[in-house]
Parts: structure tokens; C-alpha cells; sequence
């Protein structure tokens, strides 16, 4: 999906609003627990619920991968399924890799490539090593690195917000140094929702650049921050949310009470766009 492409499915459905597949078997509705496919079915009818309701998904893969090969089918069933759907949206796969050029090559193949079994759109990247092992993710025409910048964990004080010799934030020179790397049109930056006042100092840096907003909804961030601070003319924004909608209820309803609370979202994003 290139920018264009997603600039104008945000328009379309008045929504910037991301929808977080961190399916946890042990979260999910009781008659699922158990059954064959039980993620697949689950993640199935969240998607059909919401799709109209916001134009990203994003599963964090290591919901996946502790369930071992099953969890890795189940997330190739869950994006064969949102591939089949005729209603366009992006896909992330929330993976926050980063290694050495070869070993990123093949994470980029993995998550990336057309033709294997995944094929998101985009992929998180932590940008701790460097240049070379970003740029990898960056050959897939129409496909995104979006990196991390600002993150909304405690432990984000240890690092991200540490200021060098001259006085300037390490995040902000990530952002910075980042931009030699990709452009705004294969680049993403993840800010999180809980350091929604400093999104104008990201600004200034990455005026044009679309970014990840995680921590709207369990976590406290709060929407109207985040686009007071964040948005620009394009929007230019992907707010997440994943708890407060996929577990908004574990009964029978659980679809039902998913698209409510998607609703409520993108109803306020709508009246900001």
C-alpha cells in the first residue's frame, strides 16, 4: 500500500484507527479456548466487526510465535483471511526486529516478500545497529519500515530520552539520522500515545513522515493529545489500539462488543478529520 493509497483509505472510512491482534488464547471468549483455530476464528471475527471501522491491523507477532508452529499458522490463516477480503487495509506486522544486513535481509523476506506467506505491509524495526540493518526492509516496493522512536514503556527514560554532548535527545537524533535511511514515503516512525506532548518536537523533526501511535485506550493515552500534537495535513497519523477493543468483552458477544468500542474511536477521529 503506498501513501497515497492509505492517505485516501483514511479518508474514505474518516479513520486513522489501527486495530491490535495480540490474541491471547488465555483472554479469549471460553468457547474458543480449546477449539482448532481457536486464534484464527477469534482474530476472524474481530476483523470482520472493525474492518469498516479503521484502515490498519497490527498482530504483534510474539503473540504468534509462543505458540510455537500452530501460532505461526494461525497468523498466516488470519492474513490469508484479511488478503481475501475485498475491503482494503493496511497490515504491520509488529515484530521489532533489527539485526546485521544479511540476518535483516532474511527478516525483511519473512514478514515483507510478496510472495511468502505473510505479505504485510509493513514491519516495526527497532534502529538500535544502524543503517545496515534497516535499509533491508526498505527494498519491497509499497512496503514500509516503521521505526521505533519514542516509546511509551518506563524503560524509555533509560535511553530514548537521554541527551548526548549536545544537549539533544536520543530519539530525536534517531529521528534525525533516520531520514537518510528512507523517506516518507517507505518510512513510519512509532511514538507512543503517553509522550503525546513531545509529538511537536517529533514534528519538527519528521513534519510529513505517517506515524504509529501505540497506548490510545488500556493504556491511558488519550486521542485528543495525540492529534493536537500530531497531526498534519495528511493526517498523518496510525493510532493503535488493542485491548480496549479486541477484549472489550470475553462472552459471546465479543465481536459485537469489539465493533462498539472501534466505533467509539473512529466516530471521534472523524470529527477531527
Amino acid at each position: 500500500m503506498t501513501r497515497q493509497d492509505l492517505i485516501a483509505l483514511i479518508r474514505e472510512r474518516r479513520s486513522f484507527l489501527c486495530v491490535g491482534l495480540d490474541t491471547d488464547p488465555a483472554k479469549m471468549p471460553a468457547h474458543l479456548q480449546g477449539e482448532r483455530d481457536g486464534v484464527f476464528r477469534f482474530n476472524r471475527a474481530i476483523v470482520d466487526a472493525t474492518i469498516d471501522l479503521c484502515v490498519a491491523y497490527k498482530p504483534n507477532i510474539a503473540f504468534y510465535e509462543a505458540l510455537g508452529l500452530e501460532g505461526l499458522r494461525q497468523l498466516k490463516l488470519t492474513m490469508d483471511y484479511i488478503h481475501s477480503l475485498k475491503k482494503p487495509v493496511f497490515t504491520i506486522a509488529d515484530a521489532k526486529r533489527g539485526d546485521i544486513g544479511n540476518t535483516s535481509e532474511r527478516y525483511a523476506r519473512a514478514f515483507l516478500d510478496p510472495k511468502g506467506d505473510f505479505n504485510f505491509d509493513a514491519i516495526t524495526v527497532a534502529p538500535y545497529m544502524g543503517a545496515d540493518s534497516v535499509q533491508p526492509f526498505t527494498v519491497y516496493d509499497g512496503k514500509w519500515v516503521i521505526l521505533l522512536a519514542l516509546t511509551s514503556n518506563k524503560g524509555a527514560f533509560d535511553f530514548q530520552l537521554s541527551e548526548g554532548r549536545e544537549g539533544t535527545p536520543l530519539y530525536q537524533r534517531v529521528l534525525q539520522t533516520s531520514k537518510q535511511w528512507g523517506n516518507e514515503d517507505n518510512m513510519m516512525y512509532v511514538v507512543g500515545a503517553t509522550k503525546a506532548d513531545m509529538l511537536a518536537d517529533v514534528r519538527r523533526i519528521v513534519p510529513g513522515s505517517f506515524l504509529l501511535v501505540p497506548g490510545v485506550g488500556a493504556q491511558g493515552g488519550s486521542l485528543e493529545e495525540v492529534c493536537r500534537y500530531g497531526l498534519n495535513g495528511d493526517c498523518g497519523l496510525l493510532v493503535n489500539s488493542s485491548r480496549g477493543i479486541i477484549y472489550a468483552s470475553n462472552e459471546m458477544d465479543f465481536a459485537e462488543a469489539a465493533a462498539r468500542e472501534a466505533q467509539k474511536l473512529q466516530q471521534q477521529m472523524a470529527a477531527v478529520l
